[in-house]
């Protein structure tokens, strides 16, 4: 007997319930391929550039600076990787497994550079140690004009110790953490089996934590490439000062654009180099059996230990942060004026305007990493956090050119209907900024967010769901209660990294919509150090709130461990 067909109107309410399920399966899909597709599309275009290649312009490059740009380049990263190499790994291995005067401030105070920009370093640098500024001034007084030796601040070696004081503290915190957290047992064993304080480090310790040093340099280096104020304060020619040129000084975006790929290429390169060298390190560690014991330093080693830690914490943090205050304290009344209050209003409007508008996708992008485990949305939320890895200047050339054809496209279909459509759409808007932040950092608000939805059980909205409650109050009453310590916390770093964003901003923002980034640098190509000192300074007590709170997480942390210890 056949069965009986559903009604019309049965048949139609199946179909629709039908479709509504399969919406409600692949919402999350939906979600995250359109915020995928932000990051994507940038880069699709920028390499789109070399279907149609600047040849005149790329052999003018090729006989002028090609190859300068390249050396610098890769000296720049050479330099910088080793110096944060040496730096950070010796000085975590200090704090953490060492008892010397003063450590207990130096364990957290060596995080404080951090806070810095580094090109807000390099101006007090050169403003400091430059042939007019005050130390060679008072060495000439001293010794004569002839009389002494200083090295040249305006060379490749100051960029690089630049570049070190500042981005040392990335491979300092992940080996620091990694020297911590590594079992007594282990390295007692080593002990036992005759090898030393240097032995037990170079090769227990050391390989052990080789995938937190690899991963701390990678980040050290990714924020090399992607740096334009430093370079430019030392008149040192990168890729992103030649993006900067090809675009402002040529006025040619897609020999932009193309320069903009070739810097790509030296980021995946970092990238796949820290990846193979992570992937490569997999060690086991043995019976933890709390910390270590430190290694109680006497006599000269622990003078050496300790002015050691203070020349770096002095060269990288205070020395600066006093010259700021001494060239604020002296025209602090002269620059404190509208103008001052207006760039003021307008990076804190920026900040907080990207972070509402990041965190939001952060919070699309972990819910559905949570809800749509499937191959395709773990490909979109993968793609989606990559923006962190593109340089400021790559990224702003790749969403001009982006926004540059959605504007003529507007404007065609406009005339298309009789309309006048005159200007741009989208281009040179404050919508193009948020676009550029939100690529960039997305992956930063994405970090604390989902790390923080991870450790919610699925039973607590279920019990929700279970006592009645709508997907509304689901999600207000349960979830984002338990979510705000890691909303707060994407809130706070995306800020401030949007206020200290400089390529992106000074190449994407509106005509006559300054920032203290692009003050600072307005001021500091024209040599005036004293009048950048205050935005300088603004922004790196800004800076200090996310150091901070690293380091009050790194304080529970280590209390949390030495509990662990003693009992």
């Amino acid at each position: 007997m056949a069965a009986a067909q559903p009604s019309g109107g049965a048949g139609a309410a199946q179909a629709s319930a039908s479709s509504a399920r399969n919406f409600l399966a692949y919402r999350w899909q939906l979600i995250s391929l359109p915020i995928a597709g932000l990051v994507l599309v940038p880069l699709l275009v920028i390499f789109s550039g070399w279907l149609n290649p600047e040849t005149e312009t790329w052999r003018h490059l090729a006989e002028t600076v090609l190859g300068e740009l390249i050396v610098n380049t890769l000296v720049l990263l050479l330099g910088v990787g080793a110096g944060v190499l040496m730096l950070g790994v010796g000085l975590a291995w200090l704090t953490s497994m060492c008892r010397f005067p003063g450590r207990r401030f130096f364990d957290w105070a060596l995080m404080l550079p951090l806070a810095l920009p580094a090109y807000v370093l390099a101006f007090v640098f050169i403003g400091l140690f430059d042939f007019s500024g005050p130390v060679q001034g008072t060495l000439r007084e001293w010794f004569g004009p002839r009389g002494y030796w200083f090295p040249e601040v305006r060379s490749t070696g100051g960029v690089i110790l630049v570049m070190v004081l500042v981005l040392y503290p990335y491979v300092y915190m992940l080996a620091r953490t990694a020297f911590l957290t590594q079992g007594r047992g282990t390295l007692d064993a080593a002990r036992m089996l005759g090898l030393g304080p240097w032995g037990a480090f170079f090769r227990v310790a050391l390989p052990m934590a080789r995938p937190a040093i690899a991963a701390g340099t990678a980040l050290a280096l990714m924020e090399t490439l992607a740096d334009f104020g430093t370079v430019a304060v030392f008149n040192y020619d990168t890729f992103t000062t030649a993006i900067y040129k090809a675009w402002f000084g040529l006025f040619n975006l897609q020999a932009a654009a193309q320069l903009a790929s070739l810097l790509l290429l030296f980021v995946a390169m970092t990238l796949l180099l820290e990846r193979r060298a992570r992937g490569r390190s997999r060690y086991a560690e043995g019976s933890r059996g709390g910390q270590p014991h430190r290694i109680h330093l006497t006599g000269w080693h622990a003078g050496l230990a300790t002015g050691a830690a203070t020349l770096v914490f002095s060269a990288a943090f205070l020395l600066p942060m006093l010259q700021l205050l001494a060239w604020a304290w002296d025209i602090v009344r002269a620059e404190l004026d509208a103008r001052y209050l207006d760039l003021l209003l307008n990076t804190l409007m920026l900040g907080i305007s990207a972070a509402f508008v990041t965190v939001t996708g952060a919070l699309l992008l972990a819910f559905a990493r949570r809800y749509q485990r499937d191959a395709l949305t773990g490909a979109a939320v993968n793609i989606a956090t990559l923006g962190y890895a593109l340089p400021g200047s790559v990224l702003a050339v790749g969403i001009m050119l982006t926004l540059t054809g959605v504007d003529n496209f507007l404007q065609s279909v406009a005339r298309g209907f009789g309309f006048d459509a005159s200007g741009p759409v989208l281009t040179g808007t404050i919508a193009a900024l948020l676009l550029a932040y939100l690529v960039r950092f997305l992956a930063v608000a994405f970090g604390p967010i989902d790390s923080t939805l991870g450790r919610i059980r699925d039973s607590l909205p279920e019990a929700a769901r279970i006592l009645g409650a709508t997907p509304r109050e689901v999600l207000t009453r349960v979830f984002l209660p338990l979510l705000s310590p890691g909303i707060l916390t994407a809130i706070l770093l995306v800020t401030v990294d949007v206020m200290k964003e400089m390529p992106a901003t000074l190449l994407l923002r509106p005509f006559g919509w300054d920032t203290l980034a692009v003050r600072i640098y307005e001021l500091t190509s024209e040599g005036e150090w004293e009048r950048a000192a205050l935005p300088a300074i603004t922004l790196v007590m800004a800076g200090l709130l996310p150091v901070l709170l690293l380091v009050i997480r790194s304080a529970r942390s280590a209390n949390v461990a030495g509990r662990a210890e003693r009992t």
